[in-house]
């Protein structure tokens, strides 16, 4: 490859008829590439690329000659049946990757060696957040310190919540099969769903929660006056992922949707969509996450006409570009029931994932018969925001495991401070200090084992915890704590007061290291 690339061949494209063109391939004893062409239609045109004395069936385009190509790395190879099936010939697959610079190529090279090192899977194991098990492919086990992390996020989303004026509410986990068929689940996401029988009556296990905000809506008359109406829930919903598509906390098939669903008149939209643009900025500026907005449009497989998707696509597109953010368009990607914005955002190594999305529907109301009175005195279909800003908690646990690798903010640590007595002689005063901090609501560890110091230093920020005190007879005879931080070292002794207002006010601000 060296050499090919250093000469810089040239690459150049012709074409065969189909029956040509397995000729040309038989004489050249490639049997794959036979089998390939005698798949296409016999009208077809098959082009090949040649370059030097090689020569290869293709579809293109390539670049115009092999020297592009020169800033090259082979990253693995693995088996692979020819066309997929276990029937074949066994081959082997080289997967490699190149840039027009080489200092392009080193970065991703480095990118790809610090994401390794940050793979959620390795990071969830060590700092014993999650699991995974044979007995529950897909359905993530929190271990103790991740349901202190997944209750920490939770608390935090419950909070922006009520500030933005949102109710939560809790709809149940399965519902009958006449509820799916009606807002059209059934039909266009049965593949997806678990179902069971239950009195001779078909159910579904919830992939979604909407339904559940539509019945609760229609709980009782509204009027204009009620609108928007804001549901918060953080509902658990569990969609069938084919198993080779299962990966980590990214993709699961059981997980906690943080979702809300808005119902509103035609006239607030722009307003609602801007208020949920300000929250999504605000709790992705709190993790550090800049976003890009990609506006998805009407896909092939949708539900209502053609003018009610333009109007809902065009409202969401006056919605952003009125506070002055850009976007992009994704053509054809929208719910079935309607249009969306969704939002990228970019974790510390560039990497894009796509967690909040305000999804405009115009269809499920309807549906389901939903109406408020109008000031008119006259009876009106409200519009349906679906929106989510984690997107799902498992995922977003995923995405920030990988983004701090491991190293939570301190509100986020599921372990904010380690106490470690030096002595057995100060081991009752390194349990009241924790006691203390415990009462100030800061989650505290103790190590009071008869080991050396510096090995239980090394052990608690391999564990990633933003505070460790050492405790020895110096410090109790002066009345403090001395105090390393996860990132900047020995910070010296100090009161435990003024430690303890320190870390409680990093807590309280959310403040980020």
């Amino acid at each position: 490859m060296k050499r090919i690339t250093k000469e810089g061949d040239e690459i150049t494209r012709f074409t065969l008829p189909r029956e040509e063109a397995i000729k040309y391939m038989k004489d050249k004893d490639e049997p794959f590439k036979v089998e390939l062409i005698e798949d296409l239609p016999e009208d077809a045109i098959i082009s090949f690329y040649k370059q030097g004395d090689f020569v290869d069936l293709c579809a293109g385009p390539h670049v115009e000659d092999t020297g592009k190509v020169k800033n090259f790395k082979l990253m693995s190879i693995a088996g692979a049946y020819w066309r997929g099936s276990e029937k074949n010939k066994m081959l082997q697959r080289i997967y490699g990757t190149a840039f027009e610079k080489k200092s392009e190529l080193d970065e991703y090279i480095t990118r790809i060696e610090e994401a390794k090192k940050r793979d959620h899977r390795k990071i969830g194991k060590e700092l014993g957040l999650f699991a995974f098990m044979d007995e529950g492919p897909g359905f993530p086990f929190y271990l103790p310190k991740g349901m202190v992390l997944k209750n920490t996020l939770i608390d935090y989303w419950r909070e922006v919540h009520k500030k933005w004026e949102y109710v939560e509410i809790s709809t149940p986990i399965m519902l009958n099969r006449s509820l799916w068929e009606r807002s059209g689940h059934w039909d266009h996401y049965k593949n997806n769903m678990y179902t069971t029988v239950i009195d001779d009556v078909d159910f579904a296990i919830k992939p979604m929660n909407c339904p559940g905000s539509i019945l609760v809506y229609g709980t009782e008359p509204r009027s204009y006056r009620d609108l928007p109406l804001r549901y918060g829930e953080l509902g658990l919903v569990h969609r069938h992922e084919k198993s080779g598509a299962l990966h980590g906390m990214f993709r699961v098939r059981c997980f906690t949707q943080d979702d809300a669903h808005i119902l509103l008149a035609k006239d607030q939209i722009k307003n609602e969509v801007i208020r949920i643009a300000s929250l999504f900025d605000e709790v992705y500026s709190m993790f550090g996450l800049p976003y890009t907005i990609e506006l998805s449009t009407m896909p092939e497989d949708h539900i209502g006409s053609v003018e009610d998707w333009d109007i809902a696509t065009a409202a969401l597109a006056d919605a952003i570009t009125s506070i002055g953010k850009e976007y992009v368009v994704n053509p054809g990607d929208g719910a079935f029931y309607g249009p969306k914005l969704d939002f990228h955002i970019s974790d510390c190594l560039g990497r894009t994932w796509q967690c909040g999305t305000i999804q405009l529907d115009y269809q499920l109301p309807g549906r389901f018969d939903l109406e408020y009175m109008g000031s008119d005195g006259m009876k009106h279909t409200p519009v349906m925001i679906h929106r989510v800003v984690f997107g799902s908690i498992e995922r977003f646990i995923g995405i920030i495991t990988e983004h701090f690798a491991g190293a939570f903010p301190t509100w986020l640590s599921p372990v904010q401070v380690k106490v470690m007595a030096m002595t057995d002689r100060t081991a009752e005063q390194a349990k009241g200090i924790a006691a203390e901090l415990e009462a100030a609501g800061v989650r505290v560890e103790t190590d009071l084992r008869n080991e050396k110091i510096g090995f239980k230093i090394r052990e608690a920020q391999m564990q990633k915890i933003p505070y460790m005190l050492i405790i020895g007879d110096k410090e109790v005879e002066n009345g403090v704590v001395a105090v390393r931080s996860r990132k900047g070292g020995d910070l010296g002794t100090m009161p435990l007061e003024d430690f303890k207002a320190k870390v409680v006010d990093e807590i309280k601000n959310r403040t980020r290291e």
